[in-house]
């Protein structure tokens, strides 16, 4: 029942790297010096692929993990507050709900009165995505878009800008709008590295972050001028703003800074090679008889838990994934502690294969209720094991709101856990848990269902 709390609420609600400290002085100069920061810390964001998300019931992102490295150096305790749109965030800020904006916020004019810039600067632009070819051969200048066939989510800023650049250039971009309700940035990226369409622009910090998943992308090229943001405080609070900017001055912080950028900006997120595999003497991996053994604690096929091996690690112990995820079965580390699995056996083949199974039993036990069909039921673990248990309860929640069937996987739930990448279904009332990327789940699910139809043909049970 420990484990099954653990995975299904537990996880979700204990707020991360948090402790416990007094009041303590902030590091501002002459009459700012008297200012002291409180002892709980109250941050604003938003969900966000950049910024804020939960994957494997861990709370992650790039402005997450940065003002968790803050309030932990500080010593304070960390107040999360997620809003649902930038607007109603600067709302919670002049209220004094919150202290501190952890989201990159546009220093215009529009919110210079409201908002006291600080951390550090993020510098973004829109860029063209782009195919690299085989031949170097690439779109290097906006001049070169006459002509060409560009994609954008309908009225948004990217048509106005491709609208106002087109008439820059007295015509001949032929700019395609696509219904937003249909298809949203990361698709059209993803169509791009496809080949299903030739061209579309994003912002450059989405880019930067697709092209962790599509290697074959160029985003090199910019499209608009460059927009400044940054995280805010309220300008009733130039002290709070100092503290921010001189921690983040200081070596550790721009490490970790630098490692963040890596992590969320840098590292592939498709971390195995392809899915290339010979089936050898009827043998899946040198692990079967570890996957035999444990299988049967849950009444599974051990081939369909090989195939998630499989997808996950390629059977490599030694693989360590972009969020930190270890070992044949890709164990998240919160996740790891939980069932009191050290950082030390985690790589363990036999220990790391034993907690996965232990995983997926209790993942099935929270299930039963939402889909009695037991063999149905497989696939919404196998893919609550790759999501977090919280994304399937919210895509369970959409499919039955937009009557899609709340039982069946295939067509139906997994349409409803795509839905999650859009902010009108993830900010949802039904929705609990926020922006998740629901296409790395759906490709995740239909690779281990294809492996293992591959499996009960070539591997006997």
């Amino acid at each position: 029942m420990r484990h099954i709390l653990v995975i299904g609420v537990v996880l979700l609600t204990v707020v991360s790297l948090l402790s416990c400290g007094g009041r303590h002085d902030v590091s501002g100069t002459g009459k700012d010096a008297q200012f002291r920061l409180p002892d709980t810390l109250r941050v604003g964001t938003l969900y966000s692929p950049t910024s804020y998300f939960i994957y494997r019931e861990e709370r992650m992102g790039y402005d997450y993990d940065l003002i968790s490295r803050f309030v932990s150096d500080k010593g304070l305790y960390l107040d999360l507050a997620v809003a649902t749109s930038l607007a109603s965030m600067v709302e919670m800020l002049d209220s004094g709900i919150i202290d501190v904006i952890a989201y990159e916020v546009p220093i215009t004019a529009e919110y210079k009165d409201r908002v006291l810039p600080c951390g550090i600067e993020n510098i973004t632009c829109q860029v063209l995505v782009q195919p690299k070819r085989a031949d170097g051969s690439r779109i290097d200048d906006v001049t070169g878009l006459v002509g060409r066939d560009v994609y954008v989510e309908k009225d948004s800023k990217y048509q106005h800008r491709l609208e106002n650049l087109n008439e820059e250039l007295g015509g001949g971009i032929r700019i395609h709008p696509i219904d937003k309700d249909t298809l949203i940035t990361e698709d059209l990226i993803a169509m791009v590295s496809e080949g299903s369409i030739p061209l579309t622009v994003v912002d450059s910090d989405i880019a930067r972050l697709n092209k962790t998943y599509y290697r074959d992308l160029d985003i090199t090229l910019d499209v608009s001028f460059q927009q400044r943001s940054a995280w805010g405080v309220s300008p009733e609070k130039p002290w709070l703003a100092d503290s921010l900017d001189a921690w983040m001055s200081q070596e550790a912080p721009k490490r970790t800074q630098a490692m963040l950028l890596k992590r969320y900006f840098e590292l592939s997120k498709n971390d195995v090679s392809p899915l290339n595999f010979r089936f050898s003497n009827g043998r899946i991996s040198p692990y079967d008889n570890l996957f035999r053994h444990y299988a049967g604690e849950m009444d599974w096929d051990w081939r369909l838990i090989a195939s998630q091996g499989f997808v996950e690690s390629r059977f490599d112990t030694t693989v360590v994934s972009w969020a930190g995820a270890r070992g044949i079965m890709q164990i998240m580390p919160g996740t790891a502690r939980a069932y009191g699995l050290s950082a030390e056996d985690v790589a363990n083949p036999e220990a790391n294969i034993r907690t996965a199974v232990a995983i997926m039993k209790d993942l099935d036990k929270l299930l039963v209720k939402y889909v009695p069909d037991a063999e149905e039921r497989k696939k919404f673990v196998v893919g609550a094991y790759n999501s977090g248990l919280a994304h399937v309860y919210d895509a369970i929640a959409l499919a039955r709101k937009y009557g899609k069937n709340p039982h069946v996987w295939d067509g139906n739930v997994e349409e409803a856990i795509l839905m999650k990448s859009k902010p009108e279904y993830y900010n949802d009332e039904v929705c609990k848990y926020g922006y998740f990327r629901g296409r790395q789940t759906v490709v995740y699910v239909r690779e281990v269902m294809d492996f293992y139809s591959r499996c009960k043909r070539e591997v006997p049970l």
